[in-house]
């Protein structure tokens, strides 16, 4: 089960040598994002939410920090479009993804959060709302959220980089740049029934890919 990508080739047994040593750790941070859920105020779920708003196409470091001097010059819950934009640093498109956190900002204002999302009975009808509802999440989005806030740790997350390393381990045929909803959901079965076979539950199976790319565990 060997897929060549260009040069580089990865297979199910280099998957399971770097698993070994970084399992405890990728168990722990999928623990911290549970607390989230269990512990966290509305603000701060909104901030996960706001981050996940913020990533497509920008570094996840450089978008926490946006999010970090969005909530210290309380922007996050009062800021104008043009006031978030300023704090979106290194952030790419950041006028259109300034317009997007008070869009979502809007869509909660009645019912919080948290409220919103208790009404579903699974992770995926919650995220089909999310796509629906909050303008700027696509499935990638509103799976990584779902997935940092303890809810959606079998919700795939299908970034470039996930989408490279199932082609090489031979789970997809070809890296797709942006999946259309059917190939996005064929590609999370196919993920889910590796992740079976391998023995690796699918959120760690995703932090495991990443920290490939990463070298760390992150958000």
């Amino acid at each position: 089960m060997n897929c060549n990508a260009g040069a580089e080739t990865f297979s199910v047994q280099e998957l399971m040598d770097l698993y070994a040593p970084v399992k405890e750790m990728i168990k722990a941070r999928l623990a911290e994002f549970r607390l989230i859920w269990e512990f966290a105020s509305e603000e701060e779920l909104f901030q996960e939410l706001v981050f996940c708003l913020l990533t497509p196409q920008s570094k996840a470091k450089t978008c926490w920090k946006a999010v970090q001097r969005l909530t210290c010059n309380c922007m996050i819950a009062k800021g104008e479009p043009s006031q978030v934009q300023e704090e979106l640093v290194g952030v790419r498109f950041n006028k259109r993804k300034a317009e997007y956190i008070c869009l979502a900002r809007a869509v909660f204002c009645e019912k919080p959060l948290r409220s919103k999302l208790t009404e579903f009975s699974s992770p995926f009808d919650a995220r089909e709302w999310l796509v629906d509802n909050v303008v700027g999440l696509g499935y990638k989005e509103a799976s990584h959220f779902l997935r940092n806030i303890g809810l959606g740790e079998e919700l795939a997350i299908l970034d470039r980089h996930i989408l490279k390393n199932l082609a090489l381990l031979g789970v997809i045929d070809e890296v797709q740049g942006s999946p259309t909803k059917k190939a996005y959901l064929q590609i999370e079965k196919k993920m889910t029934k590796f992740s079976r076979q391998v023995g690796i539950p699918m959120g760690e199976l995703d932090l495991l890919l990443w920290y490939k790319e990463a070298g760390e565990v992150f958000k």
